[in-house]
């Protein structure tokens, strides 16, 4: 299983990158169920802390040849600006969504979630 994650992290890191960005933009846009979340206060908002910490580290695995403090900050900036686009176009694009500046708020801490926790989980996975 551990050679399987390797394989699938190193060898896929585009593909892996790309798919939880597109997923991300499509579960943003579409309708979605008001009880799906369950009946926890702002439980949407740990969906995207969540959602954001997998987006974000499935890019950092992506960039994690090059080892250059820059590409991170670039990466997290576009991050950020990927959220607030996605925010953006909930409000202008869709009648059954809104956007949310809690919603940045929540993304924003799963994009630094994924920054501060990612050696230790590279070193982790990639270490046996």
């Amino acid at each position: 299983m551990h050679k399987l994650i390797k394989h699938l992290l190193t060898d896929n890191a585009i593909y892996l990158a790309l798919a939880c960005s597109f997923l991300i933009l499509i579960f943003s846009l579409i309708p979605v169920q008001s009880n799906l979340l369950g009946t926890v206060n702002n439980s949407d908002k740990i969906l995207h802390t969540f959602s954001y910490t997998l987006l974000s580290l499935s890019w950092l695995f992506y960039f994690k040849p090059i080892k250059n403090l820059k590409v991170k900050f670039f990466l997290a900036l576009n991050l950020f600006f990927f959220g607030i686009i996605i925010e953006v176009l909930q409000s202008t694009l869709t009648t059954y969504r809104t956007g949310s500046l809690y919603d940045v708020v929540a993304n924003t801490i799963g994009i630094f979630i994924a920054l501060f926790s990612f050696e230790k989980l590279f070193k982790l996975i990639f270490s046996k």
